[in-house]
């Protein structure tokens, strides 16, 4: 009977998980050879070649540079996000905090506007021409900010995932708030402490594992940044159609019409994404869970 209840859980996911990954590795391990002019199904030949994909990305001197931008965009998002939803979350939790659904709701509610929406929306606000900010800085005398320049378009895509994505690590953090045992903080305040005390000696500590399960989800969320910058690049020169690893192997798919190359990369940053996040894991947790390593 539990397998029973389970077969549909598992048939789904078997279908749209298991499979496509197996056939993005089979995809990835093949070529297409092209005979004559390339016309015609029978001048392109589809061959085993083991590992030359791979050799191939690993050598590509594009993927490792949009590796390195999406590098320093997580430097910039992840400790503001997570410093952001972590200090909300604490005042959201003190006792004296007024409107707290209200606050909740106002915070959360970026997270439910989507990525592409959001790109649009910021894109134009960062436009000199049409953006808020930019028409007072002319107003009052000063020269327009080149937002969405070579260096300034990290902080700007930065902050468009910074504004979509604290609200849910706030409520995920705030969550993991309400869970601790109020005699703790009543015995704090009896011994003295002060509401800073409490919420470094007691919230944070105990607020560890839920900090380390939102810088995992944004770890992931990072590696796989596509929306932003791709609905950005008609507004700026500054985003190539490789901007990210992302962004690189859907033009080689779909742009270049070299899928296998495209299967491989997929593959390689899909092993990224699982040794960064299990070995960020298996280093903290000795000492977040207290379990043996």
């Amino acid at each position: 009977m539990p397998y029973a209840f389970l077969s549909p859980a598992i048939v789904l996911f078997a279908l749209f998980m298991v499979v496509p990954i197996g056939y993005t590795v089979y995809l990835s391990l093949r070529r297409v050879k092209v005979n004559g002019l390339g016309l015609g199904a029978a001048a392109r030949i589809e061959y085993w070649a083991g590992f030359a994909n791979y050799r191939q990305v690993f050598a590509d001197g594009e993927f490792w540079h949009s590796a390195l931008r999406v590098l320093i965009y997580g430097c910039l998002l992840v400790p503001a996000m997570l410093g952001l939803a972590l200090l909300f979350a604490l005042l959201l939790d003190l006792p004296r905090a007024r409107a707290r659904r209200f606050s909740r709701v106002a915070i959360f509610m970026p997270y439910a506007v989507p990525a592409v929406i959001a790109s649009l929306m910021w894109g134009f606000m960062y436009l000199p021409s049409v953006g808020p900010g930019q028409y007072l800085l002319t107003a009052a005398g000063h020269r327009p900010i080149d937002l969405l320049g070579p260096t300034s378009v990290y902080f700007s895509v930065a902050n468009i995932a910074l504004w979509g994505g604290t609200g849910f690590n706030m409520v995920v953090l705030f969550t993991a708030l309400r869970a601790v045992p109020s005699e703790l903080y009543e015995a704090a305040r009896i011994d003295g402490a002060t509401e800073w005390q409490i919420a470094w000696r007691i919230k944070i500590p105990m607020l560890t594992p839920a900090l380390i399960m939102t810088f995992v989800f944004s770890l992931i969320a990072t590696l796989q940044v596509f929306s932003e910058p791709t609905t950005l690049r008609p507004l700026t020169n500054s985003l190539p159609s490789n901007w990210t690893p992302l962004m690189k192997i859907y033009q080689d798919a779909f742009a270049r019409d070299d899928i296998h190359s495209a299967a491989a990369a997929s593959v390689v940053l899909a092993a990224a994404t699982l040794v960064l996040s299990f070995g960020f894991l298996r280093l903290v947790q000795r000492r977040a869970f207290g379990a043996e390593s």
